[in-house]
């Protein structure tokens, strides 16, 4: 064991000398309390660790034990429906041993090593595997089927393998190896700061389908994309995440509460089992991982704990799942970094972060990837990261934002105006940006409609129009505009009233499919085609305004969708009657 004696203690920062023989990133043992820490810097004997739990009471003199092992996860049966801390230690078990408050130098495993699994195998004796091929499969949850895989770096003949009822350390499988024979269990461990390897990367060109309007059709992120949500307070970040969890096309949901307030972190303990998964009906826990890191927790976990799961979330990805994984928010996680920094007296950087703040959020990021995974089978894997942001005062201009942005591909900016005008999701479509969509163009084009980019294209000017028309409108007021202008903003109103807006807690307006979402766009720019094509014959705008087949646009988003298809047939054509009764009128 390579032991040293502590030096120095600064809040989460402990200096110890004698650990010459110890490495960067090594766990550490701390006192005779055994906190968890982890060397973050070493100049000759001396490391730097950063304590994991509570140091008031720490002083000089007092031992540090090195490990020899990085900080790592356990990977296995029981991580679905699991709440943990910033290092995989499972908040439930803590309760049952030293109750509702967290104490220091509790050891309690990650996983449950005492519960036996179901293991059936897929291979049988004297077949060969590689590293990421499927051995067996246990039935984790109604949800997951949990893929015990062929370990990273082993491979052979299997020698034996058998069905039954196993703890996840007891033995299931024997390889023959060139280096002898291998016994694999159900349970892994993993460094947290290593990204898990994968064959190859492939390119961002399909949909994650979210059922949110303004997500999906003018915002839309690809399969293994990364985006960002930065708002100020109370604009909606966390039910935008709420809704990307529920509803987004992901077989497994890792959601991290990186230094987020306790009450909002026991809101989502509270609500996520009582969710409904509109895939399966049962609770929506039975296929997401929890990381509670609150920020009243030890601040150095909060900096792990974006680590500990996004390595859940690869592990995940690596048995051919689509995986989404929110971290909430990177803002709180920055400012650990910068506590952190300014601890072991790094030259501070912008606004006081480290100078490494860019580097790290890309090494975060850039883990996400729609890849094909290891194994002899091209097996495809995706992971989608959806960061939060939460900027002091709303400003992007701050460092955490800027960084993130220059990684990220989407951009999903919250409005406070939008929010205090009830305007949910809040995503302020001027300035808001996604860098997938020309790749997704003819996946949109195959899976949704031949002309969806023409219509999103459409909405999109018809919007930044509406934005020039109404500074007009300020300044002189609407007597000023001319008939085509003034239908040109009542469409563009109607596009946000009836389309980005979306009611989350409504039971049909909460997720429409792309169906419905090029149904309810072409019954808005149906409207303005044929009013257009009427004011250019004489019609009277105030009429065409105030046409009543508006209102049922207006309430189309509460259409169920074994109905839309009637509706839309319905919608239009009562608009070309309506159309033609104001001709006639005008005529007249």
């Amino acid at each position: 064991m390579k032991s040293g004696i502590i030096t120095k203690v600064a809040g989460p920062l402990v200096i110890a000398e004698g650990m010459r023989d110890a490495d960067m990133f090594d766990v550490v043992r701390v006192s005779s309390q055994r906190l968890i820490g982890e060397i973050i810097e070493m100049h000759g004997d001396r490391a730097s660790i950063q304590v994991y739990e509570e140091t008031s009471g720490l002083g000089p003199g007092e031992i540090v034990e090195s490990t020899g092992a990085p900080l790592s996860v356990e990977l296995g049966p029981g991580l679905i429906g699991s709440i943990y801390d910033g290092i995989q230690r499972p908040l439930n078990e803590i309760m049952k041993v030293a109750g509702t408050n967290l104490k220091r130098g509790v050891d309690v495993p990650s996983l449950d090593h005492k519960k036996k699994w179901h293991f059936t195998p897929l291979v049988k004796k004297g077949d060969t595997v590689a590293a990421g091929d499927t051995l067996g499969t246990v039935q984790e949850t109604h949800a997951v089927l949990h893929r015990i895989l062929v370990p990273n770096k082993t491979g052979g003949v299997v020698e034996s393998i058998s069905e039954g009822d196993f703890t996840i350390d007891e033995t299931v499988a024997v390889l023959k190896t060139d280096k002898g024979n291998v016994e694999i269990n159900m349970c892994t461990k993993w460094p947290v700061r290593v990204g898990r390897p994968y064959k190859r990367k492939l390119s961002p060109d399909i949909l994650l389908t979210t059922g949110q309007r303004p997500i999906d059709t003018l915002f839309p992120l690809a399969k293994g994309g990364v985006a960002a949500v930065p708002g100020p307070f109370g604009s909606g970040k966390t039910v935008v995440q709420h809704q990307l969890a529920k509803w987004a096309a992901a077989d497994i949901i890792v959601y991290i509460g990186c230094g987020e307030r306790g009450n909002e972190m026991t809101d989502v303990l509270n609500e996520f089992p009582e969710l409904k998964d509109p895939r399966t009906g049962n609770s929506l826990m039975e296929r997401t991982v929890l990381i509670a890191n609150t920020s009243d927790m030890p601040v150095a976990a909060r900096e792990a704990s974006i680590y500990t799961g996004i390595t859940i979330a690869e592990y995940f990805r690596d048995m051919g799942y689509t995986v989404a994984l929110m971290a909430d928010s990177t803002s709180r996680w920055a400012e650990a970094l910068r506590e952190m920094s300014g601890r072991l007296e790094e030259m501070p950087g912008e606004e006081g972060y480290p100078a490494y703040l860019g580097s790290r959020l890309a090494q975060f990021y850039e883990r996400a990837g729609r890849v094909i995974v290891n194994g002899s089978e091209d097996t495809e894997g995706a992971l989608s990261v959806i960061g939060a942001v939460s900027p002091p005062g709303g400003d992007i201009s701050e460092p955490v934002s800027q960084a993130t942005l220059r990684i990220v591909k989407v951009f999903w900016g919250l409005d406070a105006n939008l929010a205090y005008k009830r305007h949910f999701p809040a995503i302020n479509w001027l300035t808001s940006y996604s860098l997938y969509t020309d790749q997704l163009a003819d996946w949109f084009s195959k899976n949704a409609a031949p002309d969806f980019m023409e219509l999103r294209g459409r909405l999109m000017s018809l919007l930044q129009e509406e934005s020039e028309l109404q500074e007009i409108v300020n300044l002189v007021g609407m007597d000023a505009l001319s008939a085509p202008d003034r239908l040109k903003l009542e469409t563009s109103r109607s596009i946000r009233e009836d389309y980005l807006h979306q009611n989350a807690f409504d039971p049909t307006d909460t997720y429409t499919s792309l169906g419905k979402q090029v149904l309810m766009m072409r019954a808005i720019l149906a409207y303005y085609d044929k009013a257009k094509e009427a004011l250019a014959n004489g019609a009277d705008i105030e009429m065409l305004v105030n046409l009543p087949v508006r209102e049922r646009i207006g309430r189309y988003k509460y259409v169920p969708e074994d109905k839309v298809r009637d509706e839309f047939e319905s919608i239009k054509a009562l608009l070309d009657s309506e159309i033609k009764d104001v001709l006639e009128r005008s005529e007249d």
